[in-house]
């Protein structure tokens, strides 16, 4: 099974950015995480990140192409405004999560909106980088 976990603006600045909110591990902990629980669960996961929409916009749209049977994504701020992202994903049928580290419920009213979540199977949030770990499982569990 081949998965792709998409992580928006800012998520490279993991441990350097808001400590209190996002913690102390760094992006390269979460890639890490990530691929042992790749080998564990016996699939390929990819991972990619980018501060800019066109560009992850164009790697939702690479998933329709490449064998991608699953996609986690955390949208960063993106979640909130962007319909253009929110399109790419309603357009590629495989399971998708929404993940959020933090718990946006919790926080200001803006993050409280996700245009993103209506075209996604499931949300995660508040579950530090765990969440991701368990949007892996809820795909692997969808599709298996």
């Amino acid at each position: 099974m081949k998965l792709l976990v998409i992580n928006g603006p800012n998520l490279n600045f993991l441990g350097i950015r808001e400590k209190g909110i996002y913690g102390t591990q760094d992006y390269n902990a979460l890639l890490d995480m990530i691929q042992k629980k790749a080998q564990a669960s016996g699939c390929e996961i990819i991972c990619f990140q980018s501060n800019h929409e066109g560009a992850i916009i164009d790697r939702i749209q690479e998933a329709y192409f490449d064998g991608t049977e699953g996609i986690i994504i955390n949208p960063g701020a993106y979640t909130h405004y962007s319909y253009a992202i929110r399109d790419a994903l309603a357009s590629i049928v495989v399971p998708k999560v929404e993940i959020h580290i933090s718990d946006i419920t919790q926080r200001e009213e803006f993050r409280r909106i996700s245009v993103t979540k209506e075209v996604c199977d499931y949300q995660i949030y508040g579950q530090g980088l765990n969440g991701y770990l368990m949007a892996i499982d809820y795909i692997l569990s969808f599709c298996r």
